[in-house]
């Protein structure tokens, strides 16, 4: 048990998948694990352990931002030997070629700032994905035919931007889309030598301004769960 996690030890997994919202983690753990159980509910952030064909995974809510992912994903690490970490989330696409209900799997994450900057002083450290992960996700995706965009995207600090110069430069210099946590998750785990990958459903356009209708959500984002718990499993 840790300040922000009630979990017993054992009852987290060494592979665990974190959304931002602890309801979509009770609602993947629903429709995709076998025998899920709660393994925590501190301050609403809701984490279920179960299988998926055959193997033990937790889906556990990390909330928005990456103050909020790097609150759980130190703990889950340190505390309870979390070693594959995979961010299953929206995100906003930036580039004409993506459009909604795409796949992105973020191979690189930039940001202006994360919680991490502090370590790293003057020096821009390029987090990354891990190969294994993200190629295994690319092919799920592409067995279940899943539109798919590999390459970097943003983790935002902010979710009302007012920088409308510094996403045109984003836009340009190839950036898929937008979110608000990979980037911290992918520091990490490269600190702690394990394994992440950010697998992201597009559910706006920065650049058209279409959203999803929420109707059309919950599929789009079951693709997702399951892309990223065959890339865990594979």
């Amino acid at each position: 048990m840790t300040i922000h996690i009630g979990a017993k030890p054992g009852d987290i997994t060494e592979t665990v998948l974190l959304p931002g919202d602890p309801y979509r983690a009770r609602w993947a753990a629903d429709a995709f694990l076998t025998d899920a159980k709660l393994v925590n509910e501190v301050r609403g952030m809701l984490g279920y352990t179960g299988t998926y064909k055959g193997n033990r995974v937790t889906i556990q809510g990390s909330g928005m931002g990456m103050p909020s992912l790097s609150i759980y994903v130190n703990e889950l690490i340190r505390d309870y030997g979390a070693k594959t970490l995979i961010r299953i989330g929206s995100a906003g696409a930036m580039q004409e070629k993506v459009k909604l209900r795409d796949l992105v799997l973020a191979s690189t994450a930039s940001s202006l700032s994360t919680p991490s900057s502090a370590i790293f002083k003057e020096f821009n450290f390029a987090p990354t994905a891990d190969f294994h992960l993200l190629h295994r996700a690319f092919h799920a995706a592409e067995a279940k035919g899943v539109q798919t965009h590999v390459g970097g995207i943003y983790s935002s600090d902010v979710f009302y931007d007012e920088r409308p110069d510094l996403n045109e430069q984003m836009t340009r210099h190839g950036i898929l889309a937008v979110e608000m946590e990979a980037a911290e998750l992918y520091n990490l785990a490269a600190r702690y030598g394990c394994r992440a990958l950010a697998v992201l459903t597009v559910s706006d356009h920065l650049l058209s301004g279409e959203a999803m209708p929420s109707e059309q959500r919950e599929k789009s984002f079951g693709d997702m769960v399951e892309i990223a718990l065959e890339a865990a499993f594979a």
